[in-house]
């Protein structure tokens, strides 16, 4: 399927095509096919943005008094499905942030107590359909 069918799919979806570029158009001419996952940079603000999601969704589930955030993101895929998947391999590390203040993670400093240092390596997967402003991690994976 060419990446103007899937636009229109999209369009479609959306129910107006008169509406400017969004999220949902962009992403779907990555130039790749439905089903085959690939390579996707690291660096691409879609990957950045699925891999704070799967961190704050870590974050929910963990009882640390202490929020994650990503440190690195190692490699990354995309599969066009019903909306997209994000493959992403990330390392979160522990940050000076405590839960119950409820900061952006993006004001968190690492810990640099090395007793309070933690760091792991996650696998994500991050589903999201864009034109019904749904995201999903079904799985997130680290040790």
């Amino acid at each position: 399927m060419r990446a103007a069918t899937l636009l229109t799919l999209c369009c479609l979806a959306a129910g107006s095509c008169r509406a400017p570029p969004d999220f949902c158009s962009q992403d779907l001419n990555l130039g790749i096919q439905p089903g085959s996952p690939k390579p996707i940079n690291t660096n691409d603000p879609r990957v950045l943005k699925a891999a704070r999601y799967s961190v704050e969704q870590f974050n929910n589930y963990t009882n640390d008094i202490f929020l994650y955030k990503e440190a690195h993101i190692s490699k990354a895929l995309v599969q066009v499905v019903k909306g997209l998947k994000y493959m992403i391999e990330v390392q979160i590390s522990r940050t000076t942030c405590r839960k119950t203040s409820h900061p952006t993670l993006d004001h968190c400093d690492f810990q640099t107590n090395p007793a309070l240092q933690q760091t792991l390596w996650c696998y994500s997967v991050v589903w999201v359909i864009p034109w019904l402003q749904w995201v999903q991690v079904p799985v997130l994976r680290c040790h």
